[in-house]
Formats: C-alpha cells, structure tokens, sequence
C-alpha cells in the first residue's frame, strides 16, 4: 500500500511539472578540457622572455650599507668608484665603519686629505684583489695574494676562520655583478715607500 501511495505521489508531481506553463531553455555548455586552454593563449605571452635581475656593481652593494660608509666616502675621495664600478671582476675585502673607527683618528683623517690621496688610494688598492674568490676558494690554503696594488696579503684559510693579514673575515661572499665582497673587521694597511 505504501508503494502504491508513493508511486501516486510522484506520477502526480511530474504530471504537474510537465503541465507548468513556464518554458526553460536549456543551453549546453561544451566541456573545456585543459588542452583547450593552453591552445587559445597567445603566443606572444609564452614566447616572451624574462629579464634577468642584474646584481649591483660592488661600489653599489658597499653603499647599500650604512655598515661601509666610511670605505664608501675613502672610495670617492681616491677617485675609486669608476674602477671599482667597472667590468672587473674584483674580490674587495671591505673593513666596517667600526674597523676604521678602530684606526689612529688623526691617521685616518691625515688619509682623507686632498693632498694624501696618492697614500690614500694605496690603503684602498690594497682591499683589492683581481679576480673573483670566494670564500671556498680560499679556505684550506695560506698564501700570499697580490692586491691591485701589486703589495702582497697574506691569505690563511687554514683555520677556524678566514684570515687577511691580521683582519679576521667577518662575512663572505656578498655577490655583485663585478665581483665579491669579503667583511673583515680590520683596515689593511701596507708599507709605504719612502
């Protein structure tokens, strides 16, 4: 009886349905697969290519920094920047404002007089060595390097930290474009001629 009661029910629902005066147009809409994305993007979006990011020249990365703005200022006052901003490459161990504030002040200040630029360019060159090394490519070995200034520093990666002279490299391999910077904890200083 239930079943009868059930099936009267629903003939009678889809009998009222089917009498309904409202019509429903009903629009397929075709399945988009995803082959059929890929194939109407234009070809111009796809074969676009993207721009490498260029790195900072090592005179830029050394300014980014308010940590390098006495090496910075030293830069400029020995007319370095052009140089330092060129092709290269260059490995730059860079002493901090704190390694320079740990100089003689009048020795410092004596450096960055107009008339001392020839001294003052020396101290600098000797930051500088020709070519890129980086960290790995200094540990392990104890060798003597020649700076752009032809003066020779000593290079000791045998221990636990890397060594130039007596400056201990706080922080290595700062990539830039035209070569890397090495953070040492103290200004080089070479012999000067007479």
């Amino acid at each position: 009886m239930k079943t009868l009661l059930l099936t009267t029910i629903a003939a009678s629902a889809l009998f009222l349905v089917a009498c309904s005066d409202k019509t429903e147009t009903v629009t397929e809409t075709p399945a988009v697969t995803p082959a059929e994305t890929v194939e109407t993007m234009p070809s111009e979006t796809a074969a676009t290519p993207v721009e490498p990011i260029a790195l900072p020249t090592l005179v830029d990365v050394l300014g980014s920094s308010p940590d390098f703005s006495t090496l910075v200022a030293a830069i400029g006052a020995a007319d370095l920047t052009e140089t330092l901003s060129g092709t290269g490459p260059y490995t730059i161990f860079a002493p901090t404002n704190e390694a320079f504030s740990a100089m003689d002040p009048a020795m410092l200040e004596d450096l960055m007089k107009p008339e001392n630029k020839a001294k003052l360019v020396t101290v600098l060159s000797y930051h500088v060595v020709p070519g890129k090394l980086s960290s790995s490519d200094l540990a392990g070995k104890s060798v003597p390097l020649a700076s752009l200034n032809n003066k020779d520093m000593l290079i000791d990666g045998t221990g636990d930290a890397l060594m130039v002279n007596t400056a201990t490299v706080k922080m290595g391999d700062i990539e830039a474009s035209n070569g890397v910077i090495h953070v040492i904890d103290t200004v080089l200083l070479p012999r000067f001629e007479e």
